[in-house]
């Protein structure tokens, strides 16, 4: 084996300043391999195995600089190096959640982004259950650019922009981080032995073939449910989505709304929709956009007989070009062809359904023609995620990075275990300490994103996943040198992807300032639940992270507080501020022993801040009595 490095070590590199760096890779058995960089040089001879590293001091910020790694057979030049402070984002699809998918939110963002001390490297989606790897498939650095934005990571780039603009120093994001993943997939084996059920489910993973034939199996039934639907589909064989085809004798429905809404109760298969939409002489011919809010599950959207645009799953938004000269005057037919998978379709409420030009649109919302292509007799097969299964994502896309020196993580995720929130704080507090012990630098900076608010907001205190998993992140604070941002007025009602990652990102910049940069004198979070208190029929609560006092947000009375007795019988509650502290009561219950605030899964209108603009973290009291 000749020379080689691993794919982070590449053109385009951000190194970590004021920290010792490894530099490593592969060369033939026993021999000498020389690292040249910035007038000096470094030498290792590389083992048995053909395995090498030297070991940089630590290196001031600053860039671009080239470094020359000679073997006997072979020199590779890396060009183009900053030095400065690397982040690991991961976690699941909210810190996936490319620019690309916000791009119309942050026109502005984009044209002006250019900075080449901005990079980004994508680890890609690879799983491994045999034991962790000790290289990325693949892989590349990238600088920042209008060019490049719409690849990265949303809530990374308003982090590293944050960061940027405050210190100036170069930022590299590290991009390792899968959509759907619970918090097991990114354990270490090392770390699941704490849970055995995990363990025992990466055994059976292990079997040889198990995998491939499991795959082979969900593959050609998955594939079989959609050619017989393909097959079927009426609207398929006599062009439904033709603009002449006449569709009078269609069922007229009103959109957005649910299958159940539209009389078509659990259907799973194809249905068809059709409306003429009447375009103005102005806007014909222009390009212009086609918004049709989401559409559970998948669809594939025509205009004037031409397809627009496809999207096979249900979460991204359906935001369709149309391209110049296919809109005319007058009359113009949508027709979209939707399939549901298991008879729960949608067009989902509270999004924007519109067809728009920059200076004209027209509504979607209301009548349209609905026709059944084809039904299935059975929902769409289930198909395994393996990605989604114990230690496969550690060591496909965590392991390959632990030489790598960085400055700390930004972590998103959680939805994926809300399902069973209970115990998410042992395995997230098992992640923090095994992910620092492997990386071997001391307890580094672990920032994360408490999940935002989602759903249908209830009028009654209930219980709630959401709120249990919150409550887990919140325990996690106990992990030193960790910080969370709290996101329950950053979500959307309606989607399980909010577009404001900007706010996101810049709360996590703020932790970043006081915990990884040491500006002790900043406010970085939202108020903390701290200690309860009871007297008489009120309780009082304390917080820390008041900041400069505590305040209802909007003026007028504090919400969401939720009061029991022992029979933990939650109703609404008064609540007061005085001081840093919350006195809360129900003239109901003389006996108070619990209380919630924001207890919900969207925990709609909870107004307690500090006077610095950041909200309070929802929180029980339970478990302290």
């Amino acid at each position: 084996m000749t020379l080689r490095l691993p794919k982070l070590i590449s053109d385009g590199m951000v190194l970590q300043r004021n920290k010792k760096v490894k530099i490593w890779g592969w060369a033939l058995p026993e021999e000498k391999v020389i690292v040249h960089f910035l007038d000096k040089s470094y030498s290792a001879i590389a083992n048995s195995d053909g395995k090498w590293e030297v070991t940089l001091p630590e290196l001031k910020a600053g860039g671009p600089y080239f470094m020359v790694i000679e073997a006997s057979q072979k020199s590779i030049t890396i060009n183009n190096i900053l030095i400065g402070d690397v982040w690991v984002c991961s976690g699941q699809s909210n810190m996936v959640l490319p620019m690309e998918r916000v791009k119309d939110i942050y026109e502005e963002e984009i044209y002006s982004c250019d900075n080449p001390f901005i990079r980004q490297f994508t680890v890609p989606d690879s799983y491994n259950f045999k034991g962790p790897q000790e290289d990325l498939p693949q892989g590349s650095w990238e600088e920042l650019s209008e060019k490049t934005i719409l690849r990265f990571s949303a809530v990374g780039y308003f982090f590293a922009k944050a960061l940027f603009e405050r210190y100036r120093v170069p930022i590299g994001l590290i991009k390792a981080c899968v959509g759907g993943t619970p918090i097991e997939a990114w354990l270490s084996e090392d770390a699941l032995k704490q849970f055995p059920e995990n363990l025992k489910i990466l055994e059976q993973l292990r079997v040889d073939g198990y995998i491939e034939s499991i795959k082979k199996k969900e593959e050609s039934e998955i594939s079989a449910w959609y050619e017989n639907l393909n097959k079927n589909d009426k609207g398929m064989k006599l062009a439904w989505f033709d603009p002449d085809y006449d569709d009078s004798d269609w069922q007229t429905v009103n959109l957005p709304a649910s299958w159940k809404e539209m009389g078509l109760d659990s259907l799973k298969g194809v249905v068809w929709f059709r409306k003429k939409v009447n375009v103005p002489a102005f806007m014909a011919g222009k390009p212009a956009k086609l918004y049709m809010g989401t559409i559970v599950d998948s669809d594939h959207t025509y205009v004037n007989g031409t397809l627009v645009g496809s999207i096979s799953y249900r979460y991204p938004p359906r935001k369709y070009e149309i391209p110049a000269n296919l809109l005319k005057p007058g009359e113009n037919v949508i027709a979209i062809r939707v399939i549901s998978n298991d008879g729960n379709g949608e067009f989902v409420k509270g999004k924007p359904y519109k067809l728009f030009t920059k200076d004209y649109q027209i509504s979607l919302e209301g009548e349209w023609k609905c026709k059944v292509g084809a039904e299935a007799p059975k929902p769409l097969p289930p198909m395994t995620f393996f990605e989604y299964k114990p230690a496969g994502l550690f060591n496909g896309m965590i392991a390959p990075l632990l030489k790598f020196a960085i400055k700390g993580i930004i972590w998103y995720q959680g939805e994926s275990n809300t399902d069973n929130p209970n115990g998410y704080h042992e395995k997230f507090s098992a992640l923090i300490t095994d992910w620092r012990q492997k990386w071997g630098q001391g307890d580094f900076p672990f920032l994360y994103v408490q999940l935002a608010n989602f759903m249908e907001a209830k009028s009654q205190p209930s219980e709630s996943k959401w709120a249990q998993l919150r409550e887990e992140q919140r325990k996690t604070l106990s992990v030193p040198n960790t910080g969370m941002a709290i996101a329950i007025d950053l979500g959307e009602w309606n989607d399980l992807h909010p577009s404001n990652k900007k706010d996101v990102g810049e709360r996590l910049a703020l932790l970043a300032r006081k915990i990884a940069y040491g500006e002790k004198d900043i406010v970085a979070s939202g108020p903390l639940y701290k200690s309860m208190k009871i007297e008489g029929n009120k309780v009082i609560i304390e917080f820390s992270e008041v900041g400069s006092g505590l305040v209802a947000k909007g003026g007028g009375e504090l919400k969401h507080f939720a009061i029991a007795g022992s029979d933990k019988k939650f109703v609404w509650a008064k609540a007061i501020i005085e001081g840093d502290k919350v006195v809360v009561w129900n003239d109901s219950i003389s006996n108070p022993a619990y209380v919630r605030y924001a207890w919900a899964d969207n925990p709609e209108g909870a107004n307690l801040y500090n006077k610095e603009g950041l909200p309070a973290s929802p929180f029980t009291t339970e478990e302290e009595v």
